[in-house]
């Protein structure tokens, strides 16, 4: 036991009485006592496993079983036994792109996260909420808002467009948060239930510690939050008669802010993986509350295997602390997942189905029925992907 282990280019962050350990070029992160931590830090220095051993041993104040511990760490991909060969990134959404990406410096991203910048998205936050509270009428109406023309399906494609720019510019947010901690990220495309959704992830950011991960994980949130008050504040200018443009122009800043406002809730639905469900693990410390969340409701129903009980027994402490009752508020969050769909997402397919039926009825020959058959697939068609993501999830388990 005198060798060196070369290991990868690993992080390792303390975390209470255990430490973080993971590579961050594939995504691969595990929790394990401080003393590992020791080990592997003395490794990075380049110290012999003897060496290693001895200060792992100072510090727990008994011996430590080296040739398992190296064999635990090459199962799990830290050791460097193979430097030429390319690691694969962990894949965390069925749809992802493969590298990780940077772009933008941490010095030119980090003014637009610092503590200034986190006050005024504070007060424009603030500002919304006031906006809507003294001005009702300017809370969108999904009926009419959603559609920017009289011809229902030319908006329902228009509309399209308007989604997926703001949701572009919501995982830009937090890649821009995340280079401003000095972490790269990548986009991808997942489902939550039964709704298609673009996501960023952020996995590297268990190489810097929990206070510095708010940033990143509320990044998204914060532009939603910029765009929505600009958005109001100029709704707001044409309803005092300050400004008067073309009635288009209202009527897309009414359709932005219908879209911006159910992505903003959205995201508060921490029962579904959002932004605020990242922010909820972070501040409780656990290590997957989805996980032990699913077990605890087999257990509370009686469907645990021998395997799955084996599986919770080990589960981290915070995890199960907060599982206990996070497991009910997400069988609650249907009703409310149920509420936002038929508020926001109802109206508008609702109206876009029953014009699109007018055309279909009018049969091939008729140039309305292709139209009227392009806008009921381009509005579907999410739906439909996130059906087929579904399936082929459960086939995969």
């Amino acid at each position: 036991m005198s060798g060196t282990v070369r290991l990868r280019p690993l992080s390792v962050v303390e975390e209470g009485d255990e430490v973080l350990v993971g590579d961050p070029a594939t995504g691969t992160f595990v929790s394990m006592p401080a003393v590992g931590g020791v080990v592997i830090s003395a490794l990075l220095r380049g110290a012999t496993e003897e060496e290693a051993a001895g200060e792992a041993e100072a510090f727990a104040g008994e011996p430590v079983d080296m040739p398992s511990f190296v064999a635990t760490l090459a199962e799990l991909g830290f050791v460097d036994d193979r430097p030429d060969a390319e690691r694969r990134v962990v894949r965390t959404a069925p749809i992802q792109m493969r590298r990780w990406m940077a772009g933008v410096s941490r010095r030119a991203a980090r003014p637009f996260f610092g503590p200034v910048a986190w006050i005024c998205y504070a007060v424009l936050a603030l500002f919304c909420l006031v906006v809507f509270a003294v001005s009702p009428s300017l809370f969108p109406d999904p009926a009419q808002d959603a559609f920017l023309l009289d011809d229902i399906g030319l908006s329902a494609l228009l509309l399209m467009p308007f989604v997926l720019v703001s949701t572009f510019l919501h995982e830009c947010g937090h890649w821009l948060a995340a280079r401003a901690v000095g972490v790269e990220s990548r986009f991808g495309v997942d489902r939550r239930m039964m709704l298609l959704v673009l996501e960023t992830d952020l996995s590297q950011l268990w190489t810097v510690p929990r206070r510095r991960r708010y940033g990143p994980l509320l990044g998204g949130m914060a532009v939603d939050v910029v765009l929505l008050s600009l958005l109001l504040g100029a709704r707001l200018l044409i309803r005092q008669g300050v400004w008067s443009p073309d009635p288009v122009v209202d009527a897309t800043l009414s359709t932005w802010v219908f879209v911006k406002l159910a992505g903003l809730l959205w995201q508060c639905m921490v029962f579904l993986r959002t932004d605020l469900y990242g922010v909820l693990v972070n501040a409780l410390g656990c290590r997957d509350l989805w996980r032990v969340k699913t077990l605890l409701l087999r257990r509370a129903f009686g469907g645990l295997t021998p395997a799955q009980t084996a599986e919770l027994d080990s589960a981290a402490p915070a995890d199960v602390r907060a599982g206990r009752w996070f497991r009910w508020v997400w069988l609650a969050g249907f009703a409310v997942v149920l509420a936002w769909f038929v508020f926001f997402v109802a109206p508008v397919a609702v109206a876009v189905l029953a014009w699109a039926a007018e055309g279909l009825l009018l049969g091939p020959l008729s140039s309305r029925f292709w139209y009227a058959l392009l806008c009921a697939v381009l509005l579907l068609g999410p739906y439909l992907l996130a059906v087929s993501l579904a399936v082929r999830e459960y086939v995969r388990r």
